[in-house]
């Protein structure tokens, strides 16, 4: 689902992507919790996104969309994370909105 932007610095009418720092996972499972059609922990004990289609992304900075419906779920994964390693970012300029290095 692309969702257009409505006005400036609005960042849930943006297209926006997570990404998952697997050196700060701490395995708690948390994001899997909140949002498992986005997140998934792995046999390593970490975790890490999900493509649309359901794949695991491993590759270190892999990112997925965020689908609009689970918005607030992504969101709180990322607040409630006890290794701060949940990064959302708008997509067309690459600012992080939600995560720790968020203004």
């Amino acid at each position: 689902m692309t969702v257009q932007q409505d006005s400036p610095g609005d960042s849930d009418t943006q297209d926006l992507e997570v990404w998952i720092d697997q050196d700060l996972c701490t395995g708690d499972g948390i994001c899997v919790q909140y949002a498992p059609d986005v997140f998934e922990l792995d046999i390593d004990g970490l975790a890490y996104v999900k493509s649309g289609d359901d794949e695991l992304l491993q590759e270190p900075g892999a990112t997925t969309p965020v689908p609009l419906p689970l918005l607030q779920d992504v969101v709180d994964s990322a607040k409630e994370c006890p290794g701060d390693c949940i990064h959302v970012r708008r997509v067309k300029d690459s600012v992080e909105v939600y995560g720790p290095d968020a203004d």
